[in-house]
């Protein structure tokens, strides 16, 4: 039995490796395929790939680019989900901020720097004309948690963070919706170290054959949207919208795609160089 690890974010977007791992289809390969949650978020899975932690991970696109460009000794092998993440932009509910535009050059919290809630803060500040060296600043949180201490107490003013995961703090009137920042590409990949690929390629073959033939199928899962809304705590109203927008892929970014993409992170000054799409794409 070879042992795996892989990380991934304790979310909605994740359950189909949830589901795949309960049933005991990686075992069935001789595989002891091991989850760990980073709630942390992206920041903190290139740090682990970095580490050798993980072998893999289910990983934001345009941060683990940020990452393989600034040394990070990993490759994307697959798109995990094709459809764009849909960031909410939110703001404590007793709040003054009432538009983007109130919150221009106020303070963003965001999980760590290179994160996704780090990036798209960039993203968002390009979107409305900011000025991307005067009107950002950042206040650290680690998690969901920490966001929700800090804007709460007034340390920090907006975060970002995936608009389906936050709903239940809207709803709560905890945290406050104030607009949506959509990622312009697919959201999520799957990034392997340099090390797994080279001593584990076939398990990592069969581990991405299982999983595609779950992603292929999941919205036919039955009753696939009671069991989202039970377990990440969801209205099943608003798990049925995500359903609606959300297309899982068992396919490799293109050329032209990732073109687009790293053109976007030098242009927002997320990432100073470039690389050729063979230094970060590999297809298992």
């Amino acid at each position: 039995m070879t042992t795996i690890k892989i990380g991934g974010v304790p979310e909605h977007f994740n359950l189909a490796w949830y589901l795949t791992l309960k049933n005991g289809e990686y075992k069935k390969e001789g595989i002891n395929l091991r989850w760990q949650d980073y709630a942390e978020g992206t920041g903190a899975m290139c740090k682990a790939l970095r580490n050798n932690d993980i072998d893999l991970a289910v990983i934001l696109t345009e941060g683990i680019i940020k990452d393989i460009v600034e040394g990070n000794p990993s490759k994307i092998v697959q798109t995990f989900v094709q459809s764009p993440l849909i960031w909410g932009i939110h703001v404590a509910q007793d709040s003054n901020y009432k538009t983007i535009e109130d919150i221009r050059g106020q303070k963003a919290a965001i999980s760590r720097f290179g994160s996704g809630s780090h990036l798209m803060a960039y993203i968002n500040a390009e979107n409305h004309q900011w000025n991307i060296d005067k009107d950002l600043n950042f206040e650290i949180v680690n998690n969901l948690d920490g966001a929700v201490e800090v804007l709460t107490s007034g340390k920090a003013d907006y975060f970002l963070w995936e608009k389906f995961t936050t709903k239940p703090l809207v709803d709560d009137h905890i945290f406050r919706r104030i607009g949506n920042c959509p990622t312009p590409w697919p959201c999520f990949v799957i990034a392997v170290t340099e090390k797994a690929l080279n001593n584990n390629f076939k398990e990592l073959k069969s581990i991405l054959n299982i999983i595609n033939n779950t992603t292929i199928e999941f919205k036919n899962i039955p009753s696939i949207d009671k069991t989202i809304s039970n377990r990440y705590g969801q209205q099943l109203e608003d798990v049925q919208q995500w359903l609606s927008l959300t297309e899982w892929s068992q396919h490799n970014i293109d050329e032209l795609t990732f073109s687009t993409i790293q053109q976007k992170l030098l242009e927002v000054k997320i990432i100073k160089s470039t690389l050729k799409y063979h230094d970060i794409f590999v297809n298992i």
